[in-house]
């Protein structure tokens, strides 16, 4: 029996995408008719980002352990990070020169002539003042890097100081004696079977979210008129758009893969994002599905989380793009060295911006405040970041889609790299998305379908000990890109996932 005959396909009625998009919809059409009440429908959307940032930080830590330790060998695992890390570099440059080439092409601030609301104008001096106390690499190590406290990043979702947390733990496991560090390994990925029993819970909120988010977004949207700032949203979203296709598409075809499958692969996961402007509410979404559709464990685990600060393609779009923008709207002009240096110290700045809403203009006023100079005086910034702020939730959505495509395309180009991508499995899922349905449901918490097997079949989903991904291929057999069923236990030469150990 074939994994498509033992999971097969869902009605469309029955799937969160289309429930999303109903949400979507009705949100759009209610923001239309009834902007005023539509205004107050945001709480919506600002409930389910509030429960799921919850549990993000207790996500990213359990799979950063159990992706480093379990691998067992530090120097393994640092050659892994290192080739991220790398990626994340070279993809951050181009992202924030792509983005400059967008502002000096199309010149969207060129000729503005409109004035920011007084309500703007003090949102915007909120954001700087939270800026000013981010700027410099001094309080980038000290206010975003390092915990003061152990518990303390979990407290407050400081996600990039719960990824050092999380990176020092995972070391600590992986000196452990063998036996040990297994029994440490399993104890955490039960904890995060938990977690993700609740994220199962919470996505059933998703459509009212998206139906509050899209209220809420198209009721403000159609306040704001100015040329200008359509011209700079229309310019931010197709540079995203090309961004993907051009960049990310040619990524993709180098590593054997396309880049429009990939989208449809985790059409699921861009939906919550249009309606919520939040990517940190699919992570742990994105964490279940890349692992089932083929990459190692080990390589998911350390590349998604450690993406989400490190790995943030919209976001440096959106950083020199909104800063040229500043400076056109001013009827002024940055040299082209200068610009340069800007994108030189947004490489830094960009990191550990969270993929949340409202993060893009802290980290935008942080890097102007650090850039200083005559054309980024605080009077200055203060007035760009109100004119940027009424369309900032639009191409918040722009941020957040491009991000979560950049950081799923990294985790595949990586695990090839690294000899961690079972590519036949890859291609057969690609194919057919649905193939990953079984794997999610259970690496979610959801009873499998057939209460049959026996208590081997049941006891890797039970305890956390294996992947939605593993235990579906266990109890169906893996269906390659032919059509071909292999035994259970047979493996293809490039996926070098050492989860097996771990049972």
């Amino acid at each position: 029996m074939t994994a498509t005959e033992a999971a097969p396909r869902k009605r469309f009625f029955t799937q969160l995408w289309f429930w999303v998009i109903v949400g979507i919809v009705l949100g759009v059409v209610f923001g239309l008719v009834a902007p005023d009440a539509a205004k107050g429908a945001k709480w919506l959307a600002d409930g389910f980002i509030q429960m799921i940032k919850v549990i993000v930080a207790p996500v990213i830590f359990c799979t950063v352990v159990v992706g480093i330790a379990s691998i067992g060998n530090l120097a393994r695992a640092g050659g892994l990070a290192l080739k991220a890390l790398f990626y994340f570099l070279v993809a951050t440059v181009v992202a924030l020169t792509i983005g400059l080439l967008a502002a000096n092409v199309f010149a969207p601030g060129s000729g503005f002539t409109g004035q920011p609301s007084a309500t703007a104008l003090e949102s915007a001096a909120k954001q700087v003042d939270q800026g000013a106390q981010d700027a410099g690499f001094t309080g980038f190590v000290l206010n975003d890097l390092l915990p003061t406290s152990f518990l303390g990043p979990f407290v407050e979702n400081e996600v990039l100081r719960v990824l050092v947390l999380a990176i020092l733990t995972a070391c600590s496991v992986s000196l452990l004696a063998a036996p040990l560090r297994k029994r440490v390994v399993g104890s955490i990925e039960t904890i995060a079977q938990v977690i993700f029993g609740i994220i199962k819970l919470i996505m059933w909120a998703a459509p009212v979210a998206a139906f509050g988010g899209m209220a809420y977004t198209v009721a403000q949207f159609g306040a704001s008129s100015l040329t200008n700032l359509v011209k700079l949203m229309g310019v931010f979203w197709g540079t995203c758009a090309f961004f993907v296709v051009a960049v990310l598409g040619l990524v993709s075809w180098w590593a054997g893969f396309n880049i429009f499958k990939v989208i449809r692969l985790i059409k699921d996961e861009l939906l919550i994002i249009v309606g919520t402007s939040s990517s940190e509410s699919v992570l742990p979404r994105l964490l279940t599905k890349l692992e089932a559709a083929g990459a190692s464990k080990q390589t998911v685990g350390l590349v998604i989380p450690t993406g989400y600060s490190f790995n943030l393609d919209g976001t440096c779009i959106y950083l020199t793009l909104g800063a040229l923008f500043i400076i056109q709207a001013g009827n002024e002009s940055l040299p082209i060295g200068l610009q340069i240096g800007l994108a030189l110290l947004m490489v830094l700045t960009s990191k550990g911006a969270a993929g949340i809403t409202g993060a893009g203009l802290v980290t935008l006023a942080a890097s102007l405040q650090a850039f200083g100079g005559e054309f980024f005086s605080a009077e200055a910034i203060a007035v760009g970041i109100a004119l940027i702020i009424g369309i900032d939730r639009v191409m918040s959505e722009g941020r957040a889609l491009t991000n979560c495509i950049g950081n799923v395309v990294a985790t595949l180009v990586i695990a090839r790299w690294n000899g961690e991508l079972d590519r036949e499995r890859l291609e057969a899922v690609l194919d057919d998305p649905s193939l990953v349905d079984e794997a999610m449901e259970l690496e979610h918490g959801s009873p499998a379908e057939d209460g049959a097997g026996d208590e081997s079949e049941k006891e890797p989903a039970a305890v956390g000990a294996g992947s939605g991904y593993e235990v579906a291929t266990e109890r169906t057999g893996r269906v390659t890109s032919t059509g071909k069923t292999l035994p259970p236990g047979e493996r293809t030469e490039e996926r070098t996932d050492t989860h097996e150990s771990l049972r």
